[in-house]
This record gives structure tokens, sequence and C-alpha cells, in this order.
């Protein structure tokens, strides 16, 4: 398959063209990791350079739905780095249950998987039943996908391990039913979360949140981007609400570090000062 370059006069046109067509905005995502998805989808389009590609997304509705979803961070999983998340069942937990309301906001939810790991969690805990969980992504498959609730049965071994690590009480087996070679989690799951398209870029806060989990998804954008997502959270949260990043994301600015307490170091768990 041939190489393509991309130009970047080339791709800063493409990135304007998506904006003013259809209002997502990437031309702030980190220039690398956005230059090798556009290089992707040229080369397996078969398109000699980037200006070709740029007519088929302007002109195409299915061909921009393929460019949309290689923007996306699908990559995830049910209780990734299961410390965090014993962390959260530990640490948080035990202040959230003061609260007669709880409200969660997965940003950048991606297919799910980290969605009904919470809940699990919350289950265990005694908190589900008060707790409202909102997940979010700007890509309308992987939401389809995560309200669904189905999964390939491949994952499960692998996920039950996780599961374990986190200090999860019983067996993934009892919140789920299997069919064939996939998976569905139960309604008494799935009837606490709310899923919704939700652009972190463009759209409004979500407002008197307890805890918003985001990890993963500000590696990809650049510092001007992250500072804009990381301020949609701070007016988000309630005062002394919680915070959780990825571990290779940090806080980027003084400004930040002055509105959010770090509460676990290693695990980028944060909780908001300057809030509500």
């Amino acid at each position: 398959m041939k190489e393509i370059d991309t130009v970047p006069f080339e791709v800063n046109q493409l990135l304007e063209a998506v904006y003013f067509r259809y209002g997502y905005d990437f031309r702030h995502y980190a220039r690398g990791s956005i230059e090798r998805r556009i290089r992707y989808r040229v080369e397996h389009s078969e398109l000699e350079n980037v200006s070709q590609m740029i007519a088929k997304v302007m002109h195409d509705p299915d061909y921009f739905n393929l460019f949309l979803n290689d923007m996306s961070v699908t990559v995830t999983e049910m209780f990734r780095d299961p410390l965090v998340f014993k962390s959260i069942r530990n640490q948080l937990f035990l202040r959230l249950k003061t609260y007669s309301r709880i409200n969660i906001w997965h940003a950048g939810c991606a297919t799910g998987e980290e969605v009904y790991a919470m809940a699990i969690m919350l289950e265990e805990e005694g908190l589900l039943e008060r707790s409202q969980l909102y997940a979010t992504d700007f890509n309308n498959h992987s939401l389809a996908v995560a309200k669904e609730g189905i999964y390939s049965q491949q994952h499960m071994s692998k996920y039950q391990k996780s599961y374990k690590k986190s200090g999860g009480k019983k067996k993934l087996t009892d919140y789920y039913h299997t069919k064939h070679e996939h998976i569905k989690f139960d309604q008494g799951l799935r009837q606490h979360i709310t899923f919704a398209n939700h652009n972190l870029v463009k759209d409004k806060e979500f407002a008197q949140m307890h805890l918003i989990m985001c990890r993963n998804v500000l590696i990809y954008f650049d510092h001007q981007l992250q500072q804009l997502a990381l301020n949609l959270f701070k007016c988000s949260l309630i005062d002394r609400g919680y915070l959780i990043l990825g571990r290779e994301e940090a806080l980027g600015s003084a400004a930040m570090h002055a509105v959010f307490e770090s509460i676990d170091a290693k695990y980028r768990i944060y909780r908001c000062s300057a809030c509500a």
C-alpha cells in the first residue's frame, strides 16, 4: 500500500472544512495523532492525497461517518487500570455515600465498558439505587454499542481478573447473561445509565456532577483544548466534586492546579476546590 504524505496545509484545509460543514472541531487535537488517523483513512480509501479526501468528506455522508469514527477514541475496557477502580471504591465512595443522590459523568465513554464497571461497583457498595450515570461521546456508533450493553465474550476472562484486582466482591457473570458468543449486561445496571451525544470541544457542561471520569481522552488534545475541557469539568462539578484523568494525563497549568487538588497523584484523582 502506497504511503501517503500528510501535507500540513492540506490537513488544515480538511479540518477547517469539517468544522464549517459539520461543526466537529478537530483543529486542536494533538497533531501527530490526527495526521496518523487521516493518513490511515486516505490509504485505505485508495486516494492519492488529503485534498482528494476533502471532497469525499464534504459530499459523502457515509464517508464522513468513516472519518468521524477514525477521529474517535474507541479503545476502552472494563476495569482498565484496576487499582484506579480500587481507589475509587475505597476512597471516593466513602465520601460519596454522604450524598442523597450521586451524579457521575463518563466523558468520552466510547463503547461503554468503563461505565458498566462503575455501575457494578456502585451496586456492590449499595449506592446504585441513588446514582445516575451519564455516559457521553460524540461518536453515535460507539454510543449505540454502549447503550445496547452487548459485548464479545472473548474479553470477559480478562475483565474478570481486572474486576477482582479492583476489589470486586462477586463474579462478573452475576451481572450479565450469555447468548452464543456475546454477553449482555443486566437491565438493573442499564436503567441507571443515560447515554447522550456530547462533544467536549463545543457542547456545554453537565451540572451538579459529583464525579467525572475522563480517562485517556485529553492525551489526544493539544494544550489549548485540554484547558477548555478541564474548565468544562470545573463548571460541571459540585464543590469538592471529583475528577479522574488517565495516568498519562495532567492538569497542565497553574490555573487548573489552583482549582483541582490532587487526592491520589499516582492515579490522577483530583478534588475540585473552586467549583459550583
